[in-house]
C-alpha cells in the first residue's frame, strides 16, 4: 500500500519552511525541466526508483507512469511538502511512497536502478561528492539524472546580493546563505565519468515569458528567496519584499506579451 513514512534521524526544515502553494505558482514552468531530463534516462524496466528533493510529489508520481512495474521513493527534508504528498498518494499506483529524510541520510538497502534529483542540489554545498556517492549506489545499468538552476550571475542574484549587502541591510541579512547554485555542465560531467559512469550534460536556458503584477519576485519568494524572508519578521519582511521588487521591475520590465525571465539550468544524466 502507498503511504508516506517519516524516517529517522534529522529532516531539516526549521524556519527556513517551504510554501507548497507558493512553489507551485509557476507550475508548468518548472515542471518542464523535470520532464526533459527525465525523458534522457535509457532505463526500459527499473524495479527500483528514487526521486531525491521530491516536493509536494506530484512529479514523483510521473514516474510511476513512466515505470509502471517500478517501487517509486520520493524522499524529501521539508515537512510541508512530505505533508502535501498525502494529496498525491491518495488513489495512487501501489509501488509509490514518500518519506521525511535529508538527503545526506538517504542510503538505499539494495542497489538502485534510477535515482532523479531535480533542483535540489543547488542548495547543498557538498552537492558534488553527494552526486558521487549517490553514483555508487547505483545498480549495475543502473542512471542518475539531475537538474540543477544556474543563475548566481544573473540579474535577480546579483540584485539580491547587493540589496543584502546595503547599509539597510547588511547587519540583518549578512549571515543569510542564498542557493549555492550549479557549476558548468563539463565540471559533472568530469566527475561521474571518474566515478564509472558514462555521461551526457547539457544546459539550457529558458525565457519564461511570466504574467501579472511582480512575477519574478512571486517567482523567486516560491525558492531562492526563502532564506532571506524566513531571516526577516514581518515589517522588515514587507520592506524587504518592496525594494527588491523595485529592482527587479527596472530589470526584468514587463511588455506587451508579459515579463521575460531568462532561466539558466543545468542538466546530467550518469549511466553505470
Amino acid at each position: 500500500m502507498a503511504s508516506v513514512q517519516e524516517a529517522c534521524g534529522p529532516a531539516g526544515g526549521g524556519v527556513n519552511r517551504w510554501d507548497p502553494g507558493q512553489y507551485r505558482k509557476f507550475g508548468e514552468e518548472r515542471a518542464r525541466p523535470f520532464y526533459e531530463l527525465i525523458t534522457r534516462i535509457g532505463a526500459t524496466a527499473p524495479r527500483s526508483v528514487v526521486d531525491i528533493g521530491c516536493g509536494p510529489g506530484e512529479l514523483t508520481a510521473t514516474l510511476c507512469d513512466r515505470w509502471p512495474e517500478a517501487e517509486v521513493l520520493g524522499i524529501d527534508n521539508s515537512p510541508e511538502m512530505i505533508k502535501e504528498t498525502e494529496r498525491v498518494l491518495a488513489g495512487g499506483p501501489p509501488g509509490l511512497r514518500f518519506a521525511l529524510m535529508d538527503s545526506h541520510d538517504w542510503v538505499p538497502d539494495s542497489p538502485v536502478d534510477v535515482i532523479v534529483s531535480n533542483a535540489l542540489l543547488q542548495w547543498l554545498p557538498d552537492h558534488e561528492s553527494l552526486m558521487v556517492r549517490w553514483a555508487g549506489h547505483l545498480a549495475e545499468d543502473g542512471w542518475l539524472a539531475a537538474q540543477l538552476p544556474a543563475n548566481h550571475d544573473q540579474a535577480s542574484y546579483r540584485l539580491l546580493r547587493d540589496l543584502i549587502g546595503s547599509g539597510r541591510w547588511r547587519s540583518r541579512l549578512g549571515g543569510v546563505q542564498l542557493a549555492y547554485q550549479s557549476a558548468d555542465p563539463a565540471r559533472y560531467l568530469d566527475l561521474l565519468a571518474r566515478a564509472g559512469c558514462a555521461v551526457d550534460a547539457w544546459e539550457t536556458t529558458y525565457l519564461h515569458v511570466l504574467a501579472g503584477d511582480d512575477p519574478v519576485l512571486r517567482w523567486i519568494k516560491g525558492t531562492g528567496l526563502r532564506p532571506v524572508l524566513a531571516a526577516l519578521d514581518g515589517p522588515e519582511r514587507a520592506e524587504f519584499e518592496a525594494e527588491y521588487a523595485t529592482l527587479l521591475r527596472a530589470a526584468y520590465p514587463s511588455r506587451e506579451h508579459g515579463t521575460v525571465l531568462p532561466f539558466r539550468r543545468v542538466f546530467l544524466v550518469a549511466h553505470r
